[in-house]
């Protein structure tokens, strides 16, 4: 791929607000409550003050279980998204908000509704993650009981998407509503959609996933991809990959923007920064951690093992039913392999090689450095820029919004200002067409 002749394209950054997995380190006296209005406001104006384009959060339909209770190394509790957004609306002024909804439990006219609602209250910064689920286990939360083949889950969401892309259509430019009418394999509607077309025509569709399959959604209908890569040729094949299939949806380069998820640690040195960094690591992967995470790879019970000991020396034996609620992990026989190899050739215990092998792309050095190393992800088409995930709730984003995003600044890679008031202005998207 041709490096863009540019040096001076503009970075693109998001803050999402950890809460569940082994994210945020709670041990820590700095970590408050993930339930608390004051928590999320706390980063979102953090996020906001730094310019960011949007604040993004995640979601969870049902507790995880594991061993046939509720994980207990999980935080307990998270309150439902657009909620949560709606009340941020009347707290920020610029800054996007990015809801995670489901396609598979969820349905078109009223997910459109509230998702139009949020971006009238807003005044156009509204955006829906669209995640999907083959997960019998979190349908069991929801009335129909049931499921989706994973076969069906991207072809449900993406007629979800053009459902709701035509209710919001319904209503002309102008302010005149128009009946609609929709039928299609998974939905069957027609009526009046009560919501007058908002400030930016359709809210923001961001998809999350690294597969063929969410890529190749990503590339047919949505306007950002949230995605993980954990090296600068990698992030650049991704990049490739995803760009490249834009065309024979009729669609140009930058009409989706492409932001891996990172962490980032600063030092005032780079050594500081990376024993720092290593520390972080060490609260994230507790020794229950360390052993929680070989049980999900091994599918059997490991309790008897020491983290600080070796690896088990039999292969996986898959059971869907120890863990439940979690993604699966695809060919664990190789990748149990592949771990024990990471651990033979480096000489690292259980717990040592579950924090080198399950780190998330990390930028760590001084706040020099990782201006730098952002800046060149950007420039050398490995991203259009990132989300970033703090290590604490909710004060993990001062530190980089005070050291990092002036330097940013200083290279002209970032703005000094927001120029227009819609999150689709905040990422340079086209307006939608209207399609009535």
């Amino acid at each position: 791929m041709t490096v863009r002749s540019s040096a001076r394209r503009q970075i693109h950054l998001a803050a999402h607000f950890p809460g569940v997995n082994s994210t945020t380190v709670w041990a820590d006296p700095r970590s408050r409550s993930q339930i608390a209005f004051s928590s999320f406001e706390q980063l979102a104006r953090t996020a906001e003050r730094g310019l960011f384009d949007f604040f993004f959060l995640a979601e969870g339909l049902r507790l995880r279980e594991h061993k046939g209770r509720i994980h207990d190394l999980d935080v307990v509790g998270r309150p439902e998204s657009l909620t949560v957004l709606n009340a941020l609306a009347a707290v920020t002024e610029r800054i996007g908000l990015a809801a995670t909804v489901n396609a598979t439990f969820n349905e078109p006219y009223e997910l459109a509704r509230r998702l139009a609602t949020l971006d009238h209250l807003s005044g156009g910064r509204a955006a829906w993650n669209v995640v999907t689920s083959s997960d019998a286990f979190t349908g069991e939360n929801f009335r129909r009981g049931g499921y989706l083949d994973r076969a069906d889950r991207y072809t449900r969401a993406a007629e979800f998407v053009d459902v709701a892309r035509e209710l919001w259509d319904s209503w002309t430019p102008d302010g005149l509503p128009r009946p609609f009418a929709h039928r299609g394999q998974h939905f069957d509607i027609a009526g009046e959609f009560t919501v007058p077309r908002s400030p930016q025509g359709h809210p923001v569709v961001i998809q999350a996933g690294d597969s063929g399959e969410g890529r190749e959604f990503a590339a047919r209908t949505a306007d950002v991809i949230f995605t993980r890569h954990g090296t600068l040729e990698d992030g650049r094949a991704f990049y490739a990959d995803v760009k490249g299939r834009l065309a024979k949806y009729g669609r140009d380069p930058d009409d989706l923007k492409i932001m891996p998820g990172v962490s980032v640690v600063l030092g005032d040195t780079a050594a500081e920064a990376q024993e720092r960094a290593a520390e972080i690591r060490r609260q994230q992967v507790s020794p229950q951690n360390a052993i929680l995470a070989l049980e999900q790879l091994w599918g059997t019970d490991l309790s008897s093992y020491d983290p600080d000991g070796p690896f088990p020396d039999f292969d996986p034996v898959p059971d869907p039913t120890l863990t439940q609620g979690r993604t699966r992990r695809g060919d664990t026989v190789a990748l149990a392999e592949k771990w024990r190899s990471l651990s033979r050739d480096k000489g690292l215990s259980i717990r040592q090689t579950v924090i080198e092998a399950s780190a998330r792309q990390s930028f760590i050095g001084t706040p020099e450095a990782v201006a730098a190393d952002l800046e060149t992800f950007v420039r050398q088409d490995a991203a259009d820029g990132f989300v970033l995930v703090p290590h604490l709730t909710p004060g993990g984003l001062d530190e980089f919004v005070d050291r990092v995003v002036p330097l940013l600044q200083e290279r002209r890679v970032f703005r000094t200002e927001y120029r227009g008031t819609t999150l689709r202005s905040h990422l340079g998207l086209p307006d939608p067409v209207w399609q009535g």
